[in-house]
């Protein structure tokens, strides 16, 4: 840690030695369909926010609006409680550090899809929560044969009206495409990669999308910094393997050193003992590397640096089992032979996942690395920090491949500022353009079949974007989204620059225009 090679989330860096002590960045809450359910879960949502933590719920219990009420009356419906969720998360912060932020999740097949779809339509609404939509292999097959599919009431789990599944799908896209929510996870994958089913059905991720959980289920994470493993353009894999093997023992740890907010986190935690040991720096390791992100090269590293790092994630697990015992609900897990869950290959572990890939987005700035796998999101920019402070930033690595070009000069640097990015700069090379792409210059199926390599070796999931550009279509996000399923990933969400207000990190100059699609969608 003191070397950055490797940072826990935020909550541990903060929390750690000090009163609070809650050390998890991810939850997951139920919400049952009754007043002293949806507040009770509130009362622990703000429990859990006061200490820097995300919150995960999935609404789908909840009536639909205009229900019957037992009592006397009808129901607002979910949307109208995630109002309730959002404006006390708003008033929640630990210390002015951290705001507690929200994943909202409703199943493709609740009467009150369509509302909650478009929710986000107003930059104002519902400001404290992601929203996905939790979509099943029968709503994708129902989608592909233009077919209706059913929605049922929670309540009395009977179909109360045909849908065109092609309609809705494309509700999604353009919504999505009108301000990035909502995105979609393919709850049923997820569940397929469930290592404990006798425990529960998943419903929900964490706030950020990439950590499946049971109801009450908490995780904590860390990130290797792989641009600290590059040496003389090949990657340390020994150096990096001793990395892994210290991480995991640490993500053990804070499990015994956490103080969940609430008993019935650490009852479950204690069951599954869950940790999420990821990356950051991909993007820059690739540059370090010379490879280009957009190409054969880059997702056949990012195969093999996965691979490897769950391998051995997962024989540091199974060491610590030796000295602490397997993860207690292991005997009926995925991972025990003897068990009538079994489908993976047999493991005796001590954490029931390994693996997850966070989005990194304060640590990868204090160890001064790209984001997760995320591509550079531009080579100069500036960002707006919560108190208003504005930071410039010029990638270190293009300035060194600059200097050694006899490139560094004043009128480049002004073009780069303004641009972003170097793709239509002509003094420029091709081989520096090459391997300096960012994430508007990268066509939008590599941004999902990186993701999509990377899943092949992560126990949980990926916090992913597909960055388009602004004169993106809708149609190109209903095609990224249908890509994803295929390619065995278990959500995906899209962000077109420029369409949301509030964006932290943006072009110093740069008008959106200036981005251009690349016409690999629409052949």
């Amino acid at each position: 840690m003191a070397s950055l090679d490797f940072l826990p989330n935020s909550p541990t860096l903060f929390n750690a030695g000090r009163k609070l002590q809650q050390l998890a960045a991810c939850f997951v809450l139920p919400i049952e369909d009754g007043i002293s359910s949806i507040f009770k879960t509130l009362h622990d949502t703000a429990l859990i926010h006061k200490t820097g933590a995300g919150t995960g719920f999935n609404f789908s219990r909840l009536r639909p609006k205009g229900d019957v009420i037992e009592s006397s009356g009808f129901t607002s419906g979910p949307i109208s409680f995630m109002k309730i969720f959002d404006a006390a998360t708003e008033q929640i912060k630990l210390g002015g550090v951290l705001r507690g932020a929200n994943m909202g999740i409703l199943n493709v097949d609740h009467p009150d899809i369509e509302d909650f779809i478009t929710i986000k339509s107003n930059d104002d609404v519902l400001t404290n929560f992601n929203v996905s939509v939790a979509i099943t292999d029968k709503f994708v097959d129902a989608v592909k044969k233009n077919k209706d599919y059913s929605l049922i009431n929670p309540r009395t789990e009977k179909t109360v009206k045909k849908e065109s599944a092609r309609r809705i799908f494309k509700l999604i896209s353009e919504q999505a495409w009108v301000n990035g929510d909502p995105g979609v996870i393919f709850i049923d994958r997820i569940n397929e990669f469930n290592p404990t089913p006798k425990l529960g059905v998943i419903e929900s991720t964490d706030s950020c999308g990439e950590q499946p959980l049971l109801p009450y289920e908490s995780c904590n994470l860390g990130s290797l910094n792989l641009t600290h493993f590059v040496i003389n353009k090949k990657i340390d894999f020994e150096r990096l393997k001793n990395a892994i093997l210290s991480a995991v023992h640490f993500l053990d740890n804070v499990i015994e050193m956490c103080n969940y907010p609430l008993e019935e986190n650490r009852k479950i935690v204690e069951q599954n003992r869950k940790i999420g040991l990821g990356i950051m720096g991909f993007a820059d390791m690739l540059v370090q590397l010379g490879i280009a992100y957009d190409s054969d090269e880059g997702v056949k590293k990012a195969e093999e640096i996965m691979k490897f790092i769950s391998k051995e994630a997962d024989i540091a697990s199974m060491a610590l089992t030796g000295k602490r015992c397997p993860f207690p609900s292991w005997k009926d897990s995925l991972w025990n032979r003897k068990s009538r869950y079994f489908k993976c290959c047999h493991m005796i572990l001590r954490n029931a996942t390994r693996t997850t890939l966070a989005p990194t987005g304060t640590i990868s700035i204090i160890a001064d690395a790209s984001s997760g796998i995320e591509p550079l999101f531009a080579l100069s920019y500036v960002r707006r920090t919560a108190e208003g402070k504005i930071l410039t930033y010029f990638d270190k690595n293009l300035k060194k491949a600059l200097i050694e070009n006899n490139l560094h000069n004043d009128e480049i640097i002004e073009k780069i500022t303004r641009y972003g990015s170097i793709k239509n700069i002509d003094e420029i090379p091709d081989k520096i353009k090459k391997i300096f792409v960012v994430g508007s210059d990268i066509a939008a199926e590599w941004h999902v079949k990186m993701q999509a390599a990377f899943q092949k070796y992560v126990d949980n999931g990926i916090s992913k974007t597909v960055t388009l550009p602004n004169d993106a279509t809708a149609e190109d996000v209903e095609k990224i989204f249908l890509m994803a399923y295929e390619l065995g990933c278990k959500g995906i969400s899209v962000y077109r620059y420029g369409s949301r207000e509030g964006q932290v990190i943006y072009l110093s100059s740069k008008r959106d225009e200036q981005i251009t699609l690349s016409n690999f969608l629409r052949k």
